[in-house]
């Protein structure tokens, strides 16, 4: 009976020895297995693979896929005009030398996630205190591209892959926050009322520049205008002048209708003496041409 239990507990240490010294790495994560001061420890990757029993050699896992920092707590950083404010940030990062963290962290992988906190608020702060606050708030992407080449080097000293650091949240302490909003709500009436008075003068600019192309269309017009009025006019004075010399009784009979047209209107009571000579063409077609011409053969 003993010797069936000893045997039993043989068994049991054989599996427990042969479990701890076989181990399988999925392609989410590297295995690092060191022994202790060893300084040349074993990279592994995705498979199955074989080392020896604790305490002669140990298995570190570490995750090589694209990791979040989400800290629920904000920090406080200080504009270069002394504005105060609180900001959440979100690093995004992956291990690209497994080795390298393993080593340069003392075979603590967790203080890699601190480090690059830590490195990241530096950045920031840094980026921070270089702008004030319009100039911060205004340029966002900016100061997170500067404070993400910031860590960068840094990072992969210690065999980390920054992926992407963004500000999720930008917000001022409750002690300053109306100051500052009343700070930007007078710098954009500023803003407003300077792009208006701008505005206005190019507006005055181009009415004087219109009225001014207006003046010099219209003294074109009008002296075109007086040059066909004036070639008109000469025109119908060489057509007058001719009519006349063919047939002057007929000119003259023109003229007086036209007389008579703008001197009475409808409607128009006018006593005058019907022997004037301004009559004459209302009672003969000639104006009496044909007794004058019998007067004088008498």
């Amino acid at each position: 009976m003993n010797r069936i239990i000893a045997l039993v507990v043989a068994v049991v240490i054989v599996l427990f020895i042969g479990s701890s010294m076989v181990f399988t790495v999925d392609e989410r994560h590297a295995a690092i297995v060191a022994a202790h001061g060893d300084s040349n420890p074993r990279l592994d990757g995705p498979g199955l693979h074989f080392k020896l029993p604790p305490p002669f050699q140990t298995l570190t896992l570490i995750d090589t896929r694209t990791l979040t920092i989400d800290e629920s707590g904000a920090d406080r950083f200080t504009t270069s005009d002394k504005n105060e404010v609180l900001v959440n940030t979100v690093v995004k990062y992956r291990v690209a030398d497994p080795l390298k963290l393993f080593v340069s962290n003392e075979k603590n992988t967790q203080t890699a996630q601190e480090r690059l906190i830590a490195l990241a608020r530096t950045a920031l702060a840094s980026a921070f205190a270089n702008r004030s606050l319009t100039d911060a708030l205004g340029n966002q992407q900016a100061l997170e591209n500067e404070a993400l080449k910031a860590v960068e080097g840094a990072a992969g000293a210690f065999g980390v892959q920054l992926v992407d650091l963004q500000m999720t949240r930008i917000d001022f302490p409750s002690a300053v926050a109306d100051s500052v909003y009343k700070r930007m709500i007078a710098a954009r009436q500023q803003a407003a009322a300077n792009e208006r008075a701008k505005g206005t003068a190019e507006a005055d600019k181009i009415k004087a520049d219109a009225e001014r192309e207006q003046q010099q269309i219209l003294a074109d017009a009008y002296s075109q205008a007086q040059s066909i009025r004036g070639e008109g006019d000469s025109k119908a004075a060489a057509i007058a002048a001719d009519a006349y010399g063919r047939d002057p009784q007929f000119y003259q009979f023109y003229q007086s209708l036209e007389a008579y047209k703008k001197t009475f209107k409808p409607g128009d009571v006018i006593v005058v003496d019907p022997s004037s000579d301004f009559f004459r063409f209302m009672k003969s077609p000639n104006g009496g041409a044909d007794a004058s011409a019998a007067a004088a053969k008498r």
